[in-house]
């Protein structure tokens, strides 16, 4: 199943967001589900970084909830939502 995870930040963190970048970045490494695409979401200025949004593919949104729970930006109080759904990819023009 595919899963989408849309995060968005507290306010006022980007600094810290880039101290613990290096870390987030490695832990996605070690993912136990397929990241199919992740990246920053930002302000429509297209630079200033607000959240982030992933595309998985797990067996199940338990997998991605436990994964996403130990995520360095979580655990540094980035993010102030996170929203995991399931997904049903119908189009992939890549």
């Amino acid at each position: 199943m595919h899963f989408t995870v849309y995060c968005l930040d507290h306010d006022g963190v980007v600094e810290r967001r880039l101290e613990h970048y290096d870390a987030h970045k490695a832990y996605l490494q070690t993912s136990p589900v397929k990241t199919l695409i992740s990246g920053p979401l930002t302000k429509a200025d297209g630079t200033t970084m607000i959240g982030s949004f992933f595309l998985y593919e797990a067996e199940g949104i338990a997998d991605i909830e436990a994964f996403v729970k130990d995520d360095p930006f979580n655990k540094a109080k980035i993010w102030k939502s996170i929203d995991i759904r399931p997904f049903i990819k119908r189009v992939d023009n890549r």
